[in-house]
């Protein structure tokens, strides 16, 4: 149990707390305070039990919260956020965030990067983009104007950061209400090389498929499937969708490629580290995002402790047998009704065990039912969904965590207990041997906020170099 309390382990959280004679005070063994000396500590199997002893509970974890399924810190967090993402325009600065939070400034900065995994500054910014790509879909208001109801102080500064955020200009993005096609702009050291070989990662794919420089896929989510084609022709991607998809079409690509990240930023805090190695000849490299959330969450429970191709060889097979047939030889990833239905007996002829086949169809039921809604799941707080997915049967921290990067965009992920990961950090410290669950959360730590970056280029550092030509 001491253990766990230095290793922060939130698994452990409401299994047993920790009471620290010393201060007199009871907390959850995640607890971010100063770590106590082993003898100083005792532990108890409940609240009621450290109360008896004559402990107070912590005011930084608030173990009684946990404890009753209380969490009112968290709750009041996710009602700023609310607030802030309907209105942005009542917050002018990061300030008006912190005094209507109640909090002091380093609570406050402390808490959206626990609950939201960035800063008050960051999560403004997007309300304010998300805004104003609303106005521009939904009316014919004049940019200045919607630029203003944004918060945003000028005109430039939102044309900065659109672009920045959606590789193409505000008049553009109005455009996609009647488009069929659209160009995506990219940085210049935007990793072409690394983003065609993460697409490409299975040659034989049934739902994707890459050709050259092309890159055809059958988008599902958020309504009915369609066929998406991005050409990548430096320094731009042009994109082609079906009619009345455009604006999917581009929610997709963006995701695809990362554009919301902060590579940038990532590459200079591995060099004041002194890591400057994990990033070179990539400091670009994004983290490529599925456009399905439930496409996701079958590739976690379906990638789960098994060889990477055998893993795709079942995803191929369950597309086929639940997914639909599109143009191009394609098909469109089952939906979790079409999984819901299937029974075990089914995927077992398929070469799935009994236990993969039924988290599949446990998890696909709780989605079409309702039980858990995907949908709203990526706007939510990293803490919410990361106990929401707990709860599916089949999820562990592994899978939760590679969900909530690869499918929900959540950019201080760990997937601990991935094998590329642990070689990884084996290769960037010069370590002896593959770290365990507990040192890769160690090392990993060092990388905060940023840490589903750094797994994407702890993928990558064992890698051969991908072929080197730029599309033309």
């Amino acid at each position: 149990m001491y253990a766990r309390i230095l290793a922060g382990d939130a698994d452990y959280d409401g299994r047993f707390f920790t009471g620290v004679l010393t201060t007199g005070i009871y907390c959850l063994p995640s607890c971010k305070a100063r770590k106590p000396k082993p003898e100083n500590v005792r532990f108890f199997p409940t609240c009621e039990a450290a109360r008896n002893a004559g402990l107070r509970p912590c005011r930084r974890c608030h173990p009684d919260d946990f404890a009753r399924g209380a969490d009112p810190v968290l709750e009041s967090i996710e009602t700023l956020v609310a607030e802030l993402r309907s209105a942005p325009d009542r917050f002018p600065d990061v300030r008006a965030v912190v005094r209507r939070s109640g909090f002091g400034s380093t609570r406050v900065f402390e808490l959206f990067r626990q609950h939201y995994h960035t800063a008050p500054a960051g999560l403004l910014l997007r309300a304010r983009l998300d805004a104003v790509k609303r106005g521009l879909l939904s009316g014919d208001e004049p940019l200045v104007r919607l630029a203003g109801d944004a918060g945003f102080e000028s005109l430039s500064v939102l044309h900065e950061h659109f672009r920045d955020h959606n590789g193409m200009t505000p008049a553009a993005y109005r455009g996609l209400r009647d488009a069929r096609e659209f160009e995506i702009a990219l940085p210049e050291d935007y990793p072409w090389m690394h983003f065609r070989r993460t697409l490409g990662r299975d040659p034989h794919s049934l739902t994707e498929r890459v050709a050259g420089d092309t890159y055809t896929a059958v988008i599902a989510g958020g309504g009915a499937p369609f066929l998406m084609t991005l050409h990548i022709r430096a320094p731009s991607v042009r994109v082609e969708a079906a009619p009345g998809a455009a604006v999917r079409a581009h929610a997709a690509a963006v995701g695809l490629l990362g554009l919301d990240q902060e590579p940038d930023a990532f590459a200079r805090l591995c060099r004041r580290l002194g890591l400057g190695r994990l990033v070179a000849g990539r400091a670009g490299l994004r983290l490529s995002q599925t456009p399905s959330v439930f496409d996701g969450l079958m590739w976690a429970i379906i990638g789960q402790q098994i060889h990477f191709k055998f893993a795709c060889l079942l995803k191929r097979r369950l597309v086929e047998l639940a997914g639909s047939r599109m143009a191009k030889d394609l098909y469109a990833p089952p939906s979790p009704e079409a999984v819901a239905r299937l029974k075990p007996e089914e995927l077992l002829a398929l070469q799935f065990s009994r236990r993969k086949a039924e988290y599949l169809i446990g998890a696909a039921r709780l989605a079409a039912e309702g039980a858990i809604d995907l949908a709203v799941l990526p706007a939510a707080s990293a803490t919410r969904v990361e106990r929401a997915l707990l709860g599916i049967r089949g999820l562990g921290p592994w899978s939760v965590n590679y969900l909530m990067m690869r499918s929900l965009g959540f950019p201080d992920c760990v997937p601990l207990g991935d094998t590329g990961v642990a070689s990884g950090l084996k290769t960037l410290f010069r370590l002896e041997e593959r770290p365990d669950i507990d040192a890769t959360r160690r090392l990993m730590a060092v990388f905060s906020p940023y840490r589903s970056l750094a797994t994407a280029h702890l993928w990558q550092i064992n890698q051969p170099e991908p072929e080197s030509h730029s599309p033309q």
